[in-house]
């Protein structure tokens, strides 16, 4: 993976993480967040890891078909980076689970 191609994943790491604290609550306090940020926020990162399956998908399959503009270098890379931001969305989906569990057997 070229020092361009990291460069470009950890900015759109960062505006997730953006757009994630922009949708907490400020102050010290207990406040709810609110919800439709939240899922707006988590929907556009599942479309985003979507769109980047399917771009790999699609530059594999043209590399297939033998198009002289699809290097395989490119192609490697995009796959890469389709696999790459599928863990990530697996391991926040994992995440977000367990939190689910753990509130759901606090003692009430």
């Amino acid at each position: 993976m070229s020092t361009t191609d990291i460069n470009s994943l950890l900015a759109q790491m960062r505006v997730t993480a953006g757009r994630l604290e922009s949708s907490l609550p400020s102050g010290s306090g207990v406040n709810e967040a609110d919800p439709a940020a939240f899922k707006s926020m988590l929907k556009d990162s599942i479309d985003s890891v979507s769109n980047t399956q399917r771009t790999a998908s699609s530059m594999k399959q043209a590399f297939e078909q033998g198009d002289p503009d699809t290097g395989l270098t490119e192609v490697m890379l995009q796959l890469q980076k389709a696999d790459l931001s599928f863990r990530a969305m697996t391991e926040v989906r994992n995440k977000l689970v367990n939190a689910y569990q753990e509130i759901m057997n606090m003692p009430v």
